[in-house]
């Protein structure tokens, strides 16, 4: 991989000073509203970045779509091993009663039972067995490094396939001792994880079967070294990960002039969001009135992220810059949206019953673990969410007449329980107010982690209502940072250009308006 660049590291997805720095600058040259509108005109990006060309559409071959498809491939690959520590290949275990796992079982099976009767025939036939010693030896001379020139003379030595022929051509050939030093490499070359399949390997009797068990360990070992070396080059990826990612999305971007599309339209509605609000402020009475332009480009770049976390991903493609991060950003909104539905629940029950149990942090714990429990999967199409809101309101009520009556009270009336249940089933509703409460504080903070320094010497404080989910809040709210603040590195450039283009676009047409309603 044309790793070039300079030094960058994502061991914890957190930006080096330099690649800050970059963005910091190509944003600086948008807020600042009075540079002239050259600034605004000049094409620090790439020309294709642009969200409006009035050049014909051109024709894109079939070769080109294929580069962009492998440089994509690339670079998803790359960004995926860097930013997941948890990254590994694992081997295709097909369906065990699937139509394709029955075929390759039978065809296996198949060969090895020839191989077997070959090997029990009168005379031997050893061909079949000498050839899969050759296919051996080049797996174990695959795990060699550079410097292993003595095991690899050793291994070349034993298993040379002509002097195996000519020993079996003499009926002199020691299948087992080929074998059995076949193991002991194994043994050396392996990792501590298949020591107990080498020795099940050395327990086994049946030639055919340690030749089948053979061929499969060599296949986990295979898969062991790939691992290995993904491990080895994550440092390296993550030094070189903005530079690179920038570089194959440039590539893309050339051979596919609108790969950028779901991009500018991602931000074009933050823009016009913005401008919205800041015309009905201007209609607020005693408001300040200045014809001079005031959106932020930070602001809309900032509030465009903020609406991944109410993207609908089932159902709304993601822009082409997030495509990367779309599974962990998926992830991260659907445990979210569980928090969200916990501090709900949380606040009800504190505003309803708060009185009577003042002082008790233990009972707002253990409703907190029913509720986590029970919203599991709430994300799914099946998932019922009014009748587990019912569901956690009944058990919500045990949990508070068992602590009211552990402290000598009264326990709850039914209209008191009826009432609490029936505000949990109502959360589910379009507009509820405290969905939409705390929706917002939870925004709010969101938001607030955006706007700090990066890394952040300390975290935010959380807004009220919140405490119950504090811990877990903030642990994604790192997550939900450091996918951004990486994404503002690599594709800080491209951000620029497009928001350039728009506000420009923005401004020329409000003062055109302005122009108009005064003639």
């Amino acid at each position: 991989m044309p790793f070039n660049g300079e030094k960058q590291c994502v061991g914890e997805d957190q930006p080096s000073d330099s690649d800050s720095s970059r963005f910091s600058e190509s944003m600086a040259s948008l807020s600042d509203y009075e540079c002239s509108r050259q600034s605004f005109t000049s094409d620090s990006s790439s020309k294709s970045s642009s969200p409006a060309s009035t050049s014909p559409p051109r024709v894109v071959t079939f070769d080109e779509v294929m580069a962009a498809a492998r440089n994509l491939s690339n670079m998803t690959l790359a960004h995926e091993i860097a930013v997941n520590e948890n990254f590994q290949l694992k081997q295709d275990a097909l369906p065990e009663n699937s139509l394709a796992g029955r075929v390759r079982h039978v065809v296996h099976q198949a060969f090895w039972d020839v191989l077997e009767s070959e090997l029990n025939a009168e005379p031997p036939e050893y061909e079949h067995a000498i050839k899969l010693f050759e296919e051996i030896r080049e797996v174990l001379l695959s795990f060699l490094t550079p410097g292993g020139n003595r095991l690899r003379n050793q291994i070349c030595e034993v298993l040379d396939t002509d002097l195996i022929r000519q020993q079996a051509e003499h009926s002199a050939v020691d299948i087992q001792g080929l074998a059995n030093y076949v193991i002991s490499t194994m043994g050396k070359l392996c990792a501590p994880v298949r020591d107990d399949d080498i020795r099940e390997l050395k327990a086994t009797c049946n030639i055919v079967d340690v030749l089948r068990q053979i061929f499969h360990v060599l296949d986990l070992m295979k898969m062991d070294m790939v691992n290995f070396t993904i491990r080895s080059l994550r440092p390296h990826l993550q030094r070189q990960l903005v530079d690179y990612e920038r570089t194959k999305f440039q590539e893309i971007l050339e051979e596919t002039p609108s790969a950028l599309d779901q991009t500018t339209e991602w931000i074009k509605e933050s823009v016009h969001e913005e401008l919205l609000s800041l015309s009905e402020t201007a209609l607020i009475p005693g408001a300040k009135n200045s014809s001079k332009p005031s959106l932020s480009p930070t602001l809309v770049l900032n509030n465009s992220y903020l609406k991944l976390l109410q993207w609908d991903y089932q159902k709304k493609e993601l822009p082409e810059t997030l495509m990367t991060d779309g599974a962990r950003l998926q992830e991260l909104t659907e445990k979210l949206n569980q928090l969200k539905m916990i501090a709900c629940l949380s606040l009800i029950t504190s505003n309803m019953v708060g009185a009577m149990t003042d002082g008790l942090p233990e009972l707002a714990i253990r409703v907190k673990k029913i509720s986590a429990v029970l919203l599991e999967g709430m994300n799914k199409e099946t998932f019922n969410l009014k009748e587990v809101l019912n569901s956690i309101g009944v058990q919500t009520c045990v949990e508070v007449n068992k602590t009211l009556m552990e402290r000598g009270l009264p326990a709850l009336d039914a209209e008191v329980q009826a009432n609490l249940v029936g505000q949990f089933s109502s959360i589910e509703e379009e507009d509820n107010p405290i969905w939409s409460l705390i929706e917002k504080r939870i925004q709010l903070y969101m938001k607030s982690l955006l706007c700090l320094p990066n890394p952040p010497k300390c975290m935010p404080a959380v807004p009220g209502g919140l405490t119950v989910v504090q811990q877990e809040l903030e642990v994604l709210g790192s997550q939900y940072a450091s996918i951004v603040n990486l994404n503002k590195q690599v594709y800080g450039p491209f951000y620029a250009n497009i928001l350039r283009k728009l506000l420009f676009s923005e401004e020329a047409t409000g003062k055109a308006e302005a122009s108009s309603s005064t003639n």
